[in-house]
């Protein structure tokens, strides 16, 4: 194996741990990633902002410190990119719009910050649709993003940026947003694994148009990369208050993700009046639940009811500033009576694995009609989501499945995107 397949075989974790036995040099694989930006990002367009300068100049002082036996946080030396709706000190954040083009912030938000206390690099941001919401990642600023698996069909939005890069292996991790499927959907299609943490984990301070609190209720923002590893790490990196987003909930953080699956509690539809699937989606749906079965887990065929309210709440939710008085209060109870129903619904189980979108990937610059509909409901539980591929399409195209666990149960559904990668060799 080349030193380059070696790279972009390691995941972020283990890149970390190659820095400090000092087997890697951090400038090494900085430089690594931007000959790869140079190469390929002119075709994928998945980075708008590359950071090349203060990234090799952050690399050679991690490289400096740790010959010196100075040791920092867990991802010393790792690259990393983030959406360009994240605030970035110094580095152009204009979220897709023209009016905030030339935008350069003064402060880092939040999950940044805490991304560089713990050593990492950043090496980018990644393209996002105008404001950063929308199922299509395309605007007047920087153009449209395609998906590395096939440049005629699109990497699906939010995110959907991020997830080209990590795809193409333009950066081994990095930070996303999710209102309503924004992580889940470009993870999908670009093959690549995100988690939505549960909702009130991670601060959403200094990400545009994300204020966090009760009027932000849906969004939360979380890692992608091409391990699910990866994405407990940063988790655990990103998470807990900042006396600023008050919504964001004083919970410990979970157990670790389990190793083994005995006797986990697994529901699992493909088919439930969302919206219809395509067989392939379907085929990968029951290999998952297979593997899970395989793996110790006690799976069944059971899908909550409660979901097909969820487009209808979410279409009010959006409307909420038109209406009235009467109407706000009446959709709030109907959202707490949608969680409530969830909630026992999740009395007889662990997790639930499920569709992430109806197909694969689409044609570049176009949208399915349903697009998030089996995403919508997991962000008005506020539960917390794992993406992870489990197949290919006839096309060639990645297939995902979505894991979702209850509020404040991330580990269960890592450990069993975990269990799904180890079982399947594409998924790494």
């Amino acid at each position: 194996m080349s030193f380059s397949d070696s790279l972009l075989h390691h995941s972020a974790t283990e890149l970390a741990a190659l820095i400090q036995q000092r087997k890697f040099t951090s400038t090494a694989i900085v430089s690594f990633y931007l000959a790869r930006i140079e190469a390929l990002n002119p075709s994928v367009n998945a980075l708008v902002q590359v950071c090349a300068d203060t990234a090799l100049a952050d690399a050679w002082a991690v490289d400096r410190a740790i010959a010196q036996g100075e040791y920092g946080g867990v991802l010393q030396g790792v690259p990393f990119t983030v959406k360009d709706v994240f605030d970035t000190r110094g580095v152009v954040s204009a979220a897709g719009l023209v009016d905030r083009a030339h935008y350069c912030p003064q402060h880092d938000a939040v999950a940044v910050t805490r991304m560089k206390a713990a050593g990492a690099i950043l090496l980018g941001k990644s393209n996002c649709p105008p404001g950063g919401g929308g199922g299509v990642t395309d605007n007047p600023v920087y153009g449209a993003t395609r998906n590395p698996h096939a440049l005629s069909h699109g990497p699906g939005g939010s995110s959907g940026g991020e997830a080209a890069a990590v795809a193409a292996g333009l950066s081994p991790l990095g930070l996303g947003s999710d209102s309503g499927g924004s992580l889940r959907i470009p993870a999908h299609f670009c093959g690549v694994s995100t988690l939505k943490p549960t909702t009130g984990r991670v601060p959403n301070t200094g990400v545009f148009d994300h204020p966090g609190g009760l009027s932000d209720s849906r969004s939360q923002i979380g890692p992608m990369a091409r391990h699910v590893e990866d994405l407990d790490l940063v988790f655990r990196v990103i998470a807990g208050e900042d006396g600023h987003d008050c919504g964001v909930i004083p919970m410990p953080l979970p157990d670790m993700p389990p190793q083994a699956l005995n006797g986990l509690r697994v529901a699992w539809y493909s088919e439930g009046g969302i919206e219809p699937i395509d067989t392939c989606t379907q085929v990968t749906l029951q290999v998952a639940a297979d593997l899970l079965a395989g793996a110790g887990a006690v799976v069944r065929q059971a899908f909550p009811s409660a979901l097909r309210n969820a487009r209808d709440i979410t279409e009010r939710y959006w409307a909420m500033g038109k209406g009235s008085g009467a109407q706000a209060i009446q959709l709030l109870s109907d959202w707490d009576q949608f969680r409530s129903a969830m909630l026992g619904f999740m009395a007889d189980y662990d997790i639930i694995l499920c569709p992430v979108d109806a197909a694969p990937a689409p044609l570049l610059g176009t949208a399915r009609p349903g697009l998030f509909s089996h995403t919508l409901p997991y962000s008005l539980a506020g539960w917390p989501c794992v993406v992870v591929r489990a197949g290919t399409a006839d096309s060639g195209l990645p297939v995902g499945v979505q894991i979702v666990a209850r509020a404040w149960h991330e580990h269960l559904a890592l450990g069993a995107a975990m269990a799904i990668e180890r079982a399947l060799p594409f998924a790494r």
